[in-house]
């Protein structure tokens, strides 16, 4: 039994190009650098004496900075090509993180954190069109999915480090291994990595959509678009306000919050890449598994009303854990084959952009909500939105049905 089990893991990473291992390790790289952001906001709190309503609207310049450089990197990912792209990205984007330590007033912040993510964001539709070069058609949730792997196993090592950091050093510590890192990924990018072209789709896929319609005419993309705000709503909650409710709520320290959060990368980066596999195995309604995700999420948050017992702040990172591992890569996988030939730059840019329309609203809803009606309020809304999306995806799923 444990030996099939061990086979069936093994065979879950079977058939992977060495191009997208590569990524993938670049992508662990730079992630496991990017250990300021699950601080950020108790960074702006603790050290540079913002309130919360302050901190919602550097959050939101982050969204708004975010969105830009989506749709920057869209457009240059077509025109330039997803290599070129990638290397600018990271290589500027290390310089900015390092200068952020430096910014102490609030306006400063503002530009500062908007003009860092307008830069670090251009490499996300890259990256993903770059998986579309790099893997087989076939192969392309998995290789998504061992990419995401990276991101999390960085993930489940950052937070840890960065919390190690803060209490040994201080903050500033973590501007600098972020761009450090990000330095890291770039050299490593341009050693092992060769630019290589798109190849025209040999497979039928009942997303598809025909090489002639716009992106801004697909019906039941838009529907889609609007399930990853919904969700990315939900989620960037994680990296907000949750760290908040862990240190003032809980007393939680940066270094028990760190650990907390790194079981949600911990788990991803076990179980993640055998559950997808499974799933594409039997063929199961992808759209259904995004639908049943979002309930887990929006649960998360509402079992941490239940009880002022600690235990519910791991029920509510196994929950939102579990939803993650299933919402993610299949969101990936269908904005990818939705995309037409010679269109990815523009359907990526757009599902990355609906993650930063998140980012922009996510933040400061919470801290609002937060500063008006308390932590318990947040969560029943969170929760409520997940229901919304969940509805959203099974009105998506019938257009998909009918070619909508």
């Amino acid at each position: 039994m444990v030996k099939k089990t061990i086979n069936s893991y093994q065979n879950s990473f079977r058939g992977l190009s060495k191009e997208v291992w590569w990524l993938a390790l670049i992508t662990f790289i730079n992630r496991a650098g990017t250990m300021v952001l699950p601080f950020l906001s108790l960074y702006l709190i603790e050290d540079l004496n913002f309130t919360l309503k302050e901190v919602g609207w550097i959050m939101s310049s982050f969204g708004v900075g975010s969105l830009l450089g989506s749709w920057l990197g869209g457009k240059l990912t077509d025109s330039w090509g997803f290599y070129k792209v990638m290397i600018t990205s990271l290589f500027l984007t290390a310089f900015m993180f390092i200068g952020l330590q430096f910014i102490h007033s609030f306006f400063g912040f503002v530009m500062g954190i908007f003009f860092t993510m307008v830069i670090a964001d251009t490499f996300r539709p890259a990256m993903f069109v770059s998986l579309k070069a790099y893997s087989k058609p076939e192969n392309q949730t998995r290789s998504l999915t061992l990419v995401r792997l990276a991101i999390n196993l960085g993930f489940s090592f950052g937070p840890f480090l960065g919390g190690l950091i803060i209490t040994g050093l201080n903050y500033s510590g973590l501007f600098w291994v972020d761009g450090i890192t990000s330095m890291i990924a770039v050299i490593l990018l341009k050693s092992v990595l060769k630019q290589k072209e798109i190849l025209p789709q040999t497979f039928e896929s009942t997303q598809t959509t025909p090489a002639e319609t716009s992106v801004y005419q697909d019906k039941a993309y838009w529907v889609f678009l609007a399930v990853v705000f919904l969700m990315g709503f939900i989620f960037l909650q994680l990296f907000t306000t949750v760290p908040l409710y862990y240190k003032e709520i809980h007393g939680l320290s940066e270094v028990k919050i760190g650990l907390l959060m790194s079981l949600n990368g911990f788990l991803i980066f076990i179980l993640e890449m055998p559950l997808i596999h499974y799933i594409e195995k039997k063929l199961l309604n992808k759209l259904k598994i995004i639908a049943w995700s979002l309930v887990l999420m929006g649960m998360s948050f509402v079992v941490l009303n239940i009880a002022p017992w600690k235990g519910v702040l791991v029920i509510g990172i196994l929950f939102i854990t579990v939803g993650e591992m299933l919402a993610f890569p299949f969101t990936n996988n269908f904005a990818m084959t939705r995309a037409p030939s010679g269109k990815e730059g523009k359907y990526l840019a757009l599902y990355t952009m609906a993650f930063s329309f998140a980012h922009i609203f996510s933040a400061k809803t919470g801290m609002g909500i937060i500063s008006n009606f308390g932590f318990e309020t947040n969560w029943y809304v969170m929760g409520g939105l997940g229901m919304l999306a969940f509805g959203l995806t099974f009105w998506l799923n019938k257009l998909v049905q009918t070619k909508t």
